[in-house]
């Protein structure tokens, strides 16, 4: 039962950052809300490492569907183990970038977090 609900919940995680990959290419402005001061939006070279960003997101949810379709439940789990760190890391760029503690712990560390905890409930079950 607890590895079919973590199962969903990764699921939504893979939908939920390819969809933030995906948003880079038709809001670029929505940058902003990953918590760094002064983000350039209307910088064209800045759209352009937006556009890679986004690409890596919308790889990385299918490598989540990937996962879910072929994989077993505990190698889904170390997946997302090891996926904890790109959370952890934005939190650590915003919070050197001297961004909002909001979007260093409400975002980047309430995503880590969750993370944690769906990839604990795949390995242990």
């Amino acid at each position: 039962m607890l590895s079919n609900i973590a199962t969903v919940l990764a699921g939504l995680i893979g939908a939920g950052i390819i969809f933030m990959g995906a948003r880079a290419f038709w809001e670029p402005q929505a940058a902003v809300g990953f918590g760094i001061p002064d983000t350039p939006t209307e910088d064209r070279s800045f759209h352009a490492w937006l556009y890679v960003k986004g690409v890596r997101d919308i790889a990385s949810g299918l490598f989540l569907f990937i996962l879910l379709v072929g994989g077993t439940t505990h190698l889904l789990g170390w997946f997302l183990l090891a996926a904890c760190a790109i959370p952890v890391g934005d939190a650590v760029i915003v919070l050197r970038s001297n961004g909002p503690k909001t979007a260093v712990y409400g975002i980047h560390g309430a995503t880590a977090v969750v993370m944690l905890a769906i990839s604990t409930l795949l390995l242990i079950t």
